[in-house]
């Protein structure tokens, strides 16, 4: 969160202890950590039961954490844009690796060169420019998070080519790097227009309060069905502001979500 660095696990399977190895592993190279955020897990529900495979259990692995200095939270429901600073990486490597992937046979990825390809995949993220470039000529490189993972001007530069389709049919480390151009060619024409000024929210709205009443957009809801309810508690975060609330539905079911999936209809002062 500090230095926006990637790293990426090969995880053989989604039982709690492959992702405990996999916090070992990440723990082993970057140090000791003091809070880890995720979203609330529903996408890794979806893809087991889809897939068969046993879930994590998130109480085992929070036993594990806080048993080692390390906080858990979880975004709420809904609420992906809370971790948009992860989120936007991960979505972006994820449809690039999809695309990559697409066009070479599964019985052509090995574990060791699929290991190989995510390190190039995470050093080819970590290399991008944290900033915009400076016409200053007392700064004539661009920070990366690789800088502040390795202390470290130098970039890591790939090998002498040239590589292509032919070389998926050769030997591994070959494999590997043309595996790792085409992720390349395909995140630079992604992330490139990334670089431009973007607008963004610059002025304060007054908070949700309890008792306020609120539309729920959901858009797993069937047509004509308008769900709203009541705020039971609000919990602002760190700096005061409230990004998400307890709600009581019309129905009597209570679910947490975003203020950025409600909408105000009657304000608590007015019933």
């Amino acid at each position: 969160m500090v230095t926006r660095g990637i790293h990426v696990e090969i995880l053989e399977s989604m039982d709690s202890s492959c992702f405990i190895n996999a916090l070992r592993r990440f723990f082993a190279i970057r140090g000791p950590v003091k809070q880890i955020r995720s979203d609330c897990g529903t996408n890794f529900v979806g893809a087991c039961n889809e897939l068969g495979h046993q879930l994590v259990d998130k109480d085992c692995v929070k036993r594990y954490l806080l048993g080692r200095g390390c906080e858990w939270i979880f975004n709420p429901p809904h609420a992906s844009h809370m971790g948009g600073a992860w989120e936007r990486l991960i979505g972006m490597a994820r449809r690039i690796l999809d695309s990559v992937l697409r066009e070479v046979k599964p019985s052509r990825l090995t574990h060791e060169v699929l290991v190989t390809l995510m390190a190039e995949v995470s050093a080819i993220l970590n290399s991008r420019p944290l900033l915009p470039d400076s016409d200053d000529p007392e700064l004539p490189i661009n920070l990366s998070p690789n800088m502040l993972l390795t202390m470290k001007a130098s970039q890591i530069t790939a090998p002498e080519g040239p590589f292509n389709q032919n070389d998926l049919l050769r030997n591994q480390w070959r494999r590997v790097q043309h595996l790792s151009n085409m992720f390349w060619l395909k995140w630079r024409k992604h992330y490139l227009p990334l670089l431009q000024a973007r607008r963004k929210w610059q002025t304060p709205m007054k908070d949700l309060q309890k008792d306020d009443v609120v539309l729920v957009r959901d858009s797993a809801s069937s047509r004509c069905s308008w769900p709203f309810g009541r705020i039971l508690h609000v919990e602002p975060s760190a700096d005061g502001r409230v990004r998400k609330v307890s709600i009581e539905m019309a129905d009597a079911k209570r679910v947490l979500r975003p203020i950025s999936e409600l909408i105000l209809l009657v304000p608590a002062k007015r019933i």
